[in-house]
């Protein structure tokens, strides 16, 4: 039987905290011969200096390229000769390293991961290397339109909050980055006391807790304290910003600042952005595109993070409709203010956010990475469960508090071309 929700519960899913600090999560599941890891560091975007934008994500891309006694090349023959995986990624509130093997050739890639994790070297042609396909990829989505207005709609909300920038950083940033700032950034948030592993698969929690303290035991915590994250409020005032770009399609995009996955707000405004922009049937797509035909794209979407979010809702339109488009945006999202859902409307969004939810977490690899993602965001394993029931808690009167809470005067980005977009946002100052 595949993994459920109820193996997520005691006894199935064994937590222990070693000597050094280290978080460890284990949850056998015999069913296939796979074994899926993550570690995970409490270290993301949010931690670096805005001179440093996209630190976090050039030192997770080199961290397989090289240890202090293995070669980039070693690295990978280590994985390849046995079909396993080896990754990294980087995210705004946590980085992580992702690995899958069948259970035989589990403790060789775990070591292999914790030696990456422990003592990366950053060798000079790596990071050239690394610096040149990094440079290309931001140089490529300034050809894309929607990541354009994207960027520009969170620098405009987020001001000198971390979250503005984008997690790959800059042009000016990443060409900056030295060695010495790998280094120092590896030292200071790559401890023991900093990381979350978790393990789903074939294997006993006693042997895969012997693994970690095998490889990982060892790594002593520094004596100074933790790095702490002190973020600035989010203070800039809405505004509408244009990118003038001779496109077939204008992007027009609302976003409105948002609770974080803290708040007692999140699970409703989860069931917002479902019932708004999830799928065929989510109700913009319905209006907007199907009975209105203003949309080549159009959704919603609601990131989960630590600090302040943002609910952003967009619509790929011809540029003659920019000024009807965008106001339809508005009107389906802020009508949810005075619009109550009916009883059909909210069960029907909780029944596709908590099926989806459900089948998000069926294979080893999606069960480490919620594991670890929770534990990581200091909200514990049980808050599987406890977010599972918050939503189907919810109630209409619930959404609509939520949306008067919310949804209030947008920050508004628009890219298409100039005669289409510099009068819509001239009309919104």
């Amino acid at each position: 039987m595949p993994v459920t929700a109820s193996l997520l519960q005691a006894p199935r899913l064994h937590r222990t905290v070693l000597a050094n600090g280290l978080t460890v999560l284990v949850l056998e599941n015999p069913v296939a011969d796979i074994v899926s890891a993550r570690l995970f560091i409490r270290a993301g975007s949010t931690f670096e200096a805005p001179h440093q934008a996209g630190l976090v994500s050039f030192l997770m891309g080199l961290l397989t390229k090289g240890s202090d006694t293995l070669s980039s090349m070693a690295i990978a023959e280590t994985v390849e000769s046995v079909g396993a995986s080896l990754g990294t990624d980087a995210a705004a509130d946590y980085s992580v390293i992702s690995l899958k093997t069948v259970s035989a050739d589990f403790a060789e890639i775990f070591a292999l991961a914790a030696t990456v994790l422990r003592q990366p070297s950053f060798p000079p042609d790596e990071i050239d290397l690394e610096r040149r396909l990094t440079l290309q990829q931001i140089r490529s989505m300034q050809e894309q339109p929607f990541t354009v207005a994207f960027n520009q709609l969170r620098r405009d909300m987020y001001g000198e909050h971390p979250y503005a920038l984008p997690g790959i950083g800059t042009e000016a940033t990443v060409s900056a980055i030295t060695q010495q700032d790998l280094v120092d950034f590896h030292r200071q948030h790559m401890r023991p006391d900093n990381v979350v592993v978790t393990i789903v698969g074939r294997i006993a929690p006693e042997a895969a807790l012997a693994q970690v303290e095998k490889t990982l035991g060892d790594w002593m915590a520094p004596a100074t304290p933790l790095p702490a994250l002190t973020l600035p409020p989010v203070t800039s005032a809405p505004t509408c910003s244009v990118v003038t770009q001779d496109t077939n399609q204008a992007i027009v995009m609302v976003g409105y600042p948002a609770a974080s996955v803290k708040h007692p707000a999140y699970p409703a405004l989860k069931l917002i952005n479902t019932y708004l922009g999830n799928g065929l049937s989510s109700r913009l797509f319905v209006e907007l595109r199907e009975k209105r035909g203003l949309a080549y794209d159009v959704s919603a979407f609601y990131p989960t993070r630590l600090g302040l979010s943002q609910f952003v809702a967009y619509i790929g339109t011809a540029p003659e409709n920019a000024a009807t488009a965008l106001e339809g945006l508005r009107f389906e999202v802020e009508r949810l203010q005075t619009t109550v859902l009916s009883d059909e409307e909210l069960q029907s969004a909780k029944n596709k956010l908590l099926g989806q939810y459900a089948l998000g977490k069926q294979t080893n690899a999606q069960i480490a990475q919620l594991l670890g993602w929770y534990e990581i965001l200091g909200l514990g394993v049980e808050y599987d469960q406890q977010f599972q029931d918050m939503v189907a808690a919810v109630t209409v009167l619930d959404a609509e508090a939520v949306a008067q809470e919310f949804f209030h005067t947008p920050y508004i980005s628009l890219l298409g071309p100039e005669a289409a977009v510099a009068p819509l946002a001239a009309a919104q100052a």
